[in-house]
């Protein structure tokens, strides 16, 4: 069962990569340290001595393996590059090809790719590749949306893509509890992949707002009013407060450049002791209206008016918890479900 581990880790739950900075240290190390598979977000641009700063300090918080999470539509080759250098467990790729070369590469330094897909034909690509695992990533997630399907129908067609291979598959999407991850179990999952749930605990960097929306709001919409300048053709899920309602049928002309700035915040600045090369990527960041950018705690300025992605499944998250007890809590659930069902299936 995926509560048995995945990867060589102990749990098969794995905290999707956050950005800008939702998904930092703290946050990472807290699930490692649970068991559960941690990630962090590599920054949307070639930065490889922060990356190397943001792994050092997760080190010092954790003696536990962790991963590292890059998006192939923007620059990365020196990103990773410092992934492989500095022999991270697991490189989580998402938003284009990994080819076979580099995933070999990859293997050659000891480190497992784990790449996330939204469609049958990307799950193909990456199982042909060599990856070490696939995560399958259903219409429901929150944040930049890579498909069209829905993970009931994704999830079964990616397991049998796989049959017989060892490869695990783990599903992505609207995964909040115990439930979600019986359910994705049930249907051949071996782990599951989690975002939303994760932003709203006590070690994510995530502004308080941003978090407690997380436990006000209910409903979800798919859209593509935010960051439309900086990542073209990329929808995303959020969470439909007021905001989103008086804008959410945007042109498809406009876009977040000529908008007034909502507010500002630190990007990429949560580590200790910095050089000078590090301190240059602090500088405060202008956050305008319809820009991609999610509030952190750094952030100030009109917070409710900011994009706030989150998965269909927000509308079950009651509370904000230690991550490290999410990892447990999300096991024991997961468990008794199962029991519960092979009891009222009359076995024994």
């Amino acid at each position: 069962m995926g509560w048995r581990g995945i990867l060589g880790f102990d749990y098969g739950v794995v905290q999707g990569p956050l950005g800008p900075d939702i998904s930092g240290p703290e946050l990472v190390a807290a699930v490692a340290n649970a068991g559960g598979i941690g990630i962090l977000r590599a920054p949307d641009w070639e930065s490889p001595e922060y990356l190397r700063e943001l792994i050092r300090k997760t080190r010092a918080l954790t003696d536990k393996p962790f991963g590292v999470g890059i998006v192939l539509a923007f620059p990365h080759k020196q990103n990773v590059k410092v992934v492989l250098d500095e022999k991270i467990a697991v490189l989580q790729i998402s938003w284009g090809d990994y080819p076979r070369e580099l995933v070999d590469r990859a293997h050659g330094e000891g480190i497992k790719i784990m790449h996330q897909v939204g469609c049958i034909e990307d799950a193909d690509k990456a199982y042909k590749a060599g990856v070490d695992a696939i995560i399958v990533q259903g219409r429901e997630a929150g944040g930049h949306v890579l498909g069209q399907d829905g993970l009931m129908s994704l999830l079964p067609r990616a397991v049998d893509l796989v049959s017989g291979s060892g490869v695990p598959i783990i599903a992505a999407g609207g995964i909040v509890d115990g439930r979600g991850y019986a359910a994705a179990l049930a249907l051949g999952a071996q782990g599951i992949c989690l975002g939303t749930r994760f932003v709203a605990t006590e070690e994510s960097y995530a502004h308080p707002k941003y978090k407690q929306k997380m436990i006000e709001l209910d409903t979800t919409a798919y859209t593509n009013i935010f960051g439309r300048s900086r990542w073209p053709g990329a929808p995303h899920r959020v969470l439909q407060t007021a905001f989103f309602d008086d804008w959410r049928l945007l042109p498809d002309h406009e876009n977040e450049t000529s908008q007034p700035v909502l507010g500002h915040s630190i990007i990429h600045g949560v580590c200790g002791e910095l050089n000078l090369e590090l301190l240059v990527l602090l500088k405060e960041k202008e956050i305008r209206r319809f820009a991609g950018t999610v509030p952190n705690r750094t952030t100030t300025g009109d917070i409710e008016s900011m994009v706030m992605y989150a998965g269909q499944g927000v509308g079950l998250i009651k509370d904000i918890l230690p991550a490290g007890e999410l990892v447990k809590r999300l096991v024991q659930e997961a468990q008794l479900v199962i029991q519960q069902q092979f009891y009222n299936a009359g076995f024994s």
